[in-house]
């Protein structure tokens, strides 16, 4: 494999890294520029979407390449989206050949995600019952908020798992978690049920590509930005739609 392709899959697979686990179109498309322009490539430019990335660039001797790749899935591990970086850094600083960055990124690919099931399912069940008391001041509820985080996001790993499509397994596990509420006050738990059900479907609210959606439309990225905004309001949409749903079905 020559210098070019050689630069072109290190670049592609860090870009692809870092958009799959969460970071921002623009930082991707820095990184990348980056990259390419420390290997000691000419007139990089690179275009990045939610689901594809386009580098294109010139070598020494006036080449011109130019590569896409997709990106179908997305995950939400930041800690990824640092090592990536990181990465980056130490080869353009000069301390990592390329051969040795791409081992390095091959390794963060094929690591597992960095929070075992277990330690999500808690912080899930632990931030809908804090949320839920910050929202109803209720103490009693916290407890009955923990079960239905805890249940949501339960529900949607296993959805997913299964279905393999993302809005409807979150629409299911608002379900799930609403019905779970309402079992609990029929068991005589709840108190305040409103507070009770946005603690539960607290964890499927998406903060990161919502955050991720403002910071790319201020950067200037308007595809990538319209983009990530339409996934967090389909995603709120089937939120809303599970709640009224399984609601509907019980007090109808």
């Amino acid at each position: 494999m020559g210098k070019a392709e050689q630069t072109m899959s290190f670049c592609l697979l860090g870009g692809k890294l870092m958009l799959r686990y969460g970071g921002e179109t623009y930082r991707v498309e820095d990184t990348m520029y980056r990259m390419a322009k420390a290997a000691g490539m000419h007139n990089v430019n690179s275009f990045v979407t939610l689901t594809g990335i386009f580098l294109a660039f010139r070598t020494e001797d006036g080449q011109d390449y130019m590569q896409m790749i997709r990106v179908r899935e997305r995950f939400q591990d930041l800690s990824k989206v640092t090592s990536v970086n990181q990465v980056s850094r130490e080869f353009t600083h000069g301390n990592l050949s390329i051969e040795e960055a791409t081992n390095q990124l091959t390794d963060i690919e094929k690591a597992p995600m960095n929070y075992p099931l277990w330690l999500i399912y808690l912080a899930s069940g632990v931030g809908g019952a804090t949320f839920s008391f910050l929202i109803g001041n209720s103490f009693p509820d916290i407890l009955p908020a923990f079960i239905g985080g805890l249940i949501t996001t339960v529900s949607l790993v296993l959805y997913q798992k299964f279905l393999k499509v993302k809005f409807f397994s979150e629409f299911l596990a608002a379900v799930s978690g609403v019905l779970a509420a309402v079992l609990l006050e029929t068991s005589g738990l709840v108190q305040n049920m409103d507070q009770v059900v946005i603690g539960t479907l607290i964890p499927l609210v998406p903060g990161v590509p919502l955050t991720n959606s403002v910071r790319d439309l201020m950067s200037g990225d308007l595809v990538a930005g319209v983009a990530r905004g339409a996934e967090a309001a389909v995603t709120s949409l089937s939120i809303a739609a599970g709640t009224v749903v399984s609601l509907s079905i019980l007090y109808l």
